[in-house]
């Protein structure tokens, strides 16, 4: 396609001199070639502005490939991500990254892949891939990887782990950008943390956390995604801090996605009372200063990356061109779809229901708590439900089984239980389950939650919920179990009808497909479920079942 040339005019918004003026914009061959003043009293209605850029987010999470997720951003105004593929390349390793990259190459949106850098995110799961520090150094010696992605293993940090000083030390040698990833993190291990070379971090869930990283030099990613919720706790950071935030969403599934991005956090923000001008640069300006994106900032000689919206309150966005092509208007998208091709790595077999039978022990049961809008869980000491012989869920308390199944070779079921999900009956199931991917599954009996795995096994990964009772739902993943191919609009509507079955099931959980993903990460505090056992995210070891 050639790049256009054209004149708009409207409120300019200069984010860069924190100045708005009435004015006209000239692009040639998509780029800005001059900003013309108009009079004052021009009386325009329309504001153009940069776009909006999501400073972390998983694009994997959305269940859609690259090209379909840019179809989908661009009508809130997004132009560019900075995407980190680990999820990916837990399945495939570097070809789950060319693949990512390949893939968002083919349409006119501006995609920012870093090198992972845990994969496998640690040593107790089993995932499909292994990057060792010589492949994140060839990794980041590529024009096409701009980062090293979030440091998981803050531990590693913190006590000199040989492998992730070598990974920061291929960094600092090209001299890449790190992210962080250490929540709850406090003290002086924040200050080790940040003199690693980390710069940016987008787990802290309270304000004093955020503080004290701010303090030790790096920035804040301030994050809403469809299950880690922390946006209100965080925006009042931007009163002071606004140059040292960002807005990011992490994971965000597509029922989300097709209902707003990085817009609705700056409505949100401004609606606070906080600056429109200082919003906007958290929202659109610090992403691209920071990881030196070549993106547009609304400037003369700027690639010509702006969005047009009705006003600084609403931020409706009326027009998004990326390189001066209008790829959206009026809400619907303007970017053709792609063909995509599929790879994957899927191994798992059918499991029955004794596969997922846990023999009553002496003692109390150790349980996760999950907790909506949050990644962090908490452990809880239950006296078990016998059935028998063996440890029953029991949904009148609200105590489930969860399960995880080894999709890369065979291996026995891991099986631990789990409260606040809050299914009254039925199960569901997910090939999509942080970081390693293995399929992760809850259910309120043996049945159900076998039902549900299975239903992920027949189609070679994706996302299942049935309700005990012969009424079920599939959303198929087949690229890397964790994406759909097909239109981001349709698999939208296919996830909503999924999820509208989970919560007549009785889930109270706002995204209980996103949560139930993350009760398998292990760095995330306190209790997960790898496929090789329950583990405690506090003393990094596995737990056991009863005590």
């Amino acid at each position: 396609m050639s790049l256009s040339s054209f004149a708009i005019s409207g409120n300019v918004v200069d984010l860069i001199h924190s100045k708005i003026f009435p004015g006209t914009i000239h692009v040639v061959q998509g780029r800005i070639e001059s900003i013309q003043h108009d009079p004052a009293d021009a009386g325009y209605a329309n504001y153009l502005m940069p776009g909006f850029v999501d400073s972390h987010v998983h694009v994997e999470s959305s269940l859609l490939v690259p090209s379909e997720f840019a179809r989908l951003a661009v009508v809130h105004g997004t132009v560019a991500t900075v995407s980190d593929p680990h999820e990916i390349a837990n399945v495939l390793g570097v070809e789950g990254i060319d693949y990512m990259i390949e893939n968002g190459n083919k349409v006119p949106f501006k995609f920012f892949f870093g090198a992972p850098s845990c994969v496998p995110a640690t040593g107790f799961e089993t995932a499909g891939a292994a990057l060792t520090p010589a492949d994140t150094a060839a990794l980041l010696q590529r024009d096409d990887i701009w980062y090293l992605s979030e440091m998981m293993n803050f531990p590693g940090v913190l006590h000199d782990d040989p492998e992730v000083l070598e990974k920061l030390a291929a960094a600092r040698k090209t001299g890449k950008p790190v992210d962080g990833h250490a929540p709850g993190l406090r003290g002086a291990g924040v200050k080790k943390y940040a003199d690693a070379g980390i710069s940016t971090d987008h787990e802290c869930f309270t304000m004093e956390e955020a503080l004290e990283k701010l303090e030790a030099g790096m920035k804040i990613a301030i994050r809403e995604g469809s299950a880690a919720r922390n946006f209100d706790d965080l925006v009042g950071l931007l009163s002071q801090h606004a140059d040292q935030c960002m807005f990011c969403t992490d994971d965000k599934h597509v029922d989300s996605l097709l209902l707003s991005h990085i817009d609705d956090l700056a409505r949100r923000a401004i609606r606070a009372g906080h600056d429109a001008l200082k919003v906007l640069r958290c929202a659109c300006v610090n992403p691209v200063q920071h990881y030196k994106l070549p993106v547009g900032l609304l400037q003369a000689g700027d690639p010509a990356d702006f969005i047009e919206v009705n006003n600084l309150e609403e931020l409706r966005v009326l027009k998004t061109f990326i390189d001066g092509r209008k790829v959206a208007e009026a809400g619907k998208t303007l970017i053709p779809r792609q063909t995509s091709g599929v790879i994957n790595q899927f191994a798992a077999q059918p499991v029955r229901e004794e596969d997922l039978r846990i023999p009553l022990q002496g003692g109390r049961l150790n349980v996760i708590e999950a907790i909506d809008h949050q990644l962090v869980t908490r452990r809880l000491l239950v006296e078990p439900t016998p059935d028998g012989d063996w440890a029953a869920a029991d949904p009148t308390r609200d105590i489930l089984k969860l399960a995880v199944v080894n999709r890369y070779h065979p291996a026995p079921v891991a099986v631990a239980f789990v409260k606040n999900f809050g299914f009254k009956r039925g199960a569901i199931a997910s090939s999509v389950a942080h970081d390693s991917h293995n399929i992760i599954a809850v259910g309120a009996s043996d049945a159900a939650l076998a039902e549900a795995i299975n239903l992920v096994v027949e189609h070679g990964g994706g996302l299942s919920a049935t309700d005990g009772e012969g009424q079920s739902e599939v959303l198929p993943l087949p690229v890397a179990g964790l994406m759909s191919p097909e239109d981001g609009y349709a698999t939208g509507a296919r996830y909503i009808r999924l999820e509208k079955l989970a919560k007549a099931c009785g889930s109270p959980l706002d995204a209980p497909f996103m949560t139930l993903s993350f009760m398998a990460l292990l760095v995330i505090p306190a209790l997960k479920l790898s496929d090789r056992g329950l583990f405690n995210g506090d003393t990094f070891e596995f737990a056991p079942l009863f005590e």
